[in-house]
């Protein structure tokens, strides 16, 4: 044990003088551009600029992706309700402009609960009788356009605690929707059965920056939302898109960079390291399953029990993961006739 304690904390001790240099490096970041640290307190909404023009808000739990320019804002997901506020007054000190797009990556109730709130913002209205005249109407070319997978709209409108406020205001249906935006290229690519079956990722092709929603989240495992039609395999091919896309730069730092539906800036190796997670422990399950190996035994022998010291979170605990995967196995299996 000796042998392996003393190189263990000599990592540990790199890792906490990386941590802090990258700290100062952001509160310095975050000084010029007059936002928030990155480092502000737990409950109140952070900036990080991403690129010249994209920046990532988080706080509540969820991540935003924020992208400014002369035509507005578009946003990839919506914050927290209770955060709506202090999240526009950051997006205000970083640009005049209003709130144009936002665009739903699944229909997760903390990445859409937000949607009514910041389409508030691009109402304008009078306290004359005449007042409806002066509303600026959702999806109209004035006003703020929520877009998602029709999926994601399908659900969202049979749903009967869903407010009508929460709504996308567009759908697409094909595999992927392309617009230009801010004099920039915005490719929308649907994921199919991934962490759902309604999930989008964001591909902003020339500041070469992917937000993923929660088809990648770093600090946690996936959250396969088996009732709403997610899969490990879908899961999979999609972490597999996203590395197709990524291209990093020399020593693998820098490159495209990728911003997830929780936690923490990203770039290629990171996708790349969760990805062989998910497939590592996967085919442990598969192999298990093979053996006729119930989901109890299965959990009992913790097939993620090396990697929990990074992914463990209360949001998705291990035994919610392996279930998840034990069950899109067993479905593959059953359509396979196995």
């Amino acid at each position: 044990m000796t042998g392996v304690r003393a190189p263990r904390i000599a990592f540990v001790t790199c890792l906490f003088i990386a941590a802090a240099a990258c700290t100062t490096l952001a509160e310095a970041q975050a000084r010029r551009n007059g936002v928030r640290s990155p480092t502000a307190p737990a409950d109140g909404v952070r900036a990080l600029q991403v690129r010249p023009n994209i920046y990532m808000l988080s706080g509540g739990g969820a991540n935003v992706t924020v992208q400014i320019g002369k035509h507005g804002v578009l946003l990839v997901d919506a914050p927290s309700p209770r955060l709506v506020s202090e999240a526009a007054a950051l997006i205000a000190a970083l640009t005049p402009a209003p709130i144009r797009y936002v665009i739903n990556t699944s229909a997760t109730r903390e990445h859409i609960e937000g949607n009514d709130a910041i389409a508030a913002l691009g109402r304008t209205g009078t306290s004359q009788p005449n007042a409806a005249a002066n509303v600026v109407l959702l999806g109209s070319a004035q006003g703020m356009t929520i877009l998602s997978h029709e999926n994601v709209l399908n659900r969202l409108t049979h749903a009967t605690d869903v407010p009508r406020g929460m709504l996308p205001t567009s759908e697409y249906f094909e595999p992927t929707k392309d617009f230009s935006f801010n004099g920039e290229p915005v490719v929308v690519y649907h994921m199919a059965n991934a962490h759902s079956d309604g999930d989008s990722i964001v591909f902003f092709r020339s500041s070469d920056v992917i937000s993923t929603g929660d088809v990648f989240t770093p600090d946690r495992y996936p959250e396969i939302d088996r009732a709403r039609g997610g899969s490990v395999q879908g899961m999979l091919a999609a972490l597999n898109a996203i590395l197709a896309m990524t291209v990093p730069e020399a020593f693998a730092e820098g490159g495209t960079k990728v911003i997830p539906g929780h936690g923490r800036l990203c770039e290629e190796i990171d996708v790349a390291e969760y990805r062989d997670m998910v497939y590592i422990v996967t085919e442990r399950i598969r192999d298990s399953i093979q053996k006729g190996e119930s989901l109890a035994e299965v959990q009992a022998a913790r097939p993620t029990r090396d990697y929990d010291p990074e992914y463990l979170s209360q949001a998705v605990t291990p035994a919610m993961f392996v279930e998840a995967v034990y069950a899109s196995l067993v479905d593959e299996r059953l359509a396979d006739g196995n």
